[in-house]
């Protein structure tokens, strides 16, 4: 059996700095989860919003498509899969919960790092063929977009990072405390966003904060968001820390 173990995971096997490499080679044995699926979600999502362009009348100026953050919202469920399917197998090759974390996130850093470059480049074609021809945007949204590439690529990649990160947690959470955490990692969000929004209202701060939504720009946005991204990230590690297989 460790024979066929060294044959088929090698990386595993070498000394711990090449361990993490192992982990995300290992993730990537079902590369239709974690590449081919994308891949779908992004063109499948494209094509349906392009029909739906070519059917309304060329009157309209501007055809908006949210459809673009489909494969954003993926990345949560990838999360979930990343630790649910891997992490048992992992452990049964004497992988560290640390290289496995390491390992497991820097790959879909990676990923994350590559579909932001994508949507910039796809954002850029769309704005230099009028909306593929059709007045579509769909990946150039213009908050977004009129930025430089730097804050575009930047606000892609944080919030793809922020849901991988919340969906990973969430398995973590799972794995440790079974149903029981999870319930009780829910019901804790929800009364802290009640109490947010009562404490709001009862203080009448709603102008304010509408205020300050609107004047959100996509780069303080992400670097709100990068900075639950590190939370999320560190909660995930000591969570994962105790987590059975």
């Amino acid at each position: 059996m460790s024979a066929i173990v060294n044959a088929t995971y090698p990386t595993l096997n070498r000394n711990a700095g090449h361990r993490a490499m192992g982990v995300a080679r290992m993730q990537l044995i079902n590369k239709w989860t974690f590449l081919g699926i994308p891949a779908v979600i992004i063109a499948g999502a494209f094509l349906f919003s392009a029909v739906i362009w070519a059917l309304i009348p060329d009157s309209v100026e501007v055809k908006y498509s949210g459809a673009g953050q489909a494969v954003m919202w993926y990345f949560f469920g990838l999360g979930i899969q990343s630790l649910t399917l891997s992490f048992p197998f992992s452990q049964g090759l004497s992988v560290s919960r640390r290289n496995f974390f390491l390992g497991t996130v820097g790959l879909f850093t990676v990923l994350a790092a590559a579909v932001s470059a994508l949507y910039v480049v796809l954002g850029i074609i769309e704005k230099a063929t009028n909306g593929w021809g059709l007045q579509g945007q769909m990946f150039a949204i213009e908050w977004v977009a009129e930025k430089s590439w730097f804050i575009q690529w930047f606000f892609y990649f944080v919030l793809m990072m922020f849901l991988f990160l919340l969906g990973f947690w969430a398995a973590t959470v799972y794995k440790r405390w079974q149903t029981t955490g999870v319930l009780v990692m829910t019901l804790s969000a929800a009364v802290l966003l009640v109490g947010a929004v009562a404490l709001i209202t009862l203080q009448d701060w709603w102008p304010a904060v509408g205020t300050w939504i609107v004047a959100l720009t996509p780069l303080t946005l992400g670097a709100l968001a990068f900075v639950l991204v590190l939370v999320l990230g560190v909660a995930a590690y000591l969570t994962l820390r105790r987590a059975t297989p």
